[in-house]
């Protein structure tokens, strides 16, 4: 299973992972943030909060988190 190592959070809510595999990927977040779930991440500050967790999940606190597997499937390859 790909586990995400770095991320970084970027202008207008996405989000800059690399994985374990050393795979760079963008996510674009702002269709989370129709689910009130991630409603938190709506709030800049918070979003730019988000860092990696001793599992390889993409947190921003104890209730907000995204699995690094469906951040992988979803997200858009990039050239460093």
């Amino acid at each position: 299973m790909v586990r995400a190592k770095e991320v970084k959070a970027l202008d207008n809510f996405f989000l800059l992972i690399r994985f374990d595999n050393d795979e760079v990927k963008m996510f674009n977040c702002s269709s989370l943030m129709q689910d009130s779930l991630f409603h938190k991440l709506r709030d800049k500050e918070f979003f730019d909060k988000v860092h990696i967790d001793d599992m390889g999940l993409v947190c921003w606190d104890e209730s907000t988190d995204i699995n690094p597997y469906e951040l992988y499937e979803q997200s858009e390859s990039i050239e460093e």
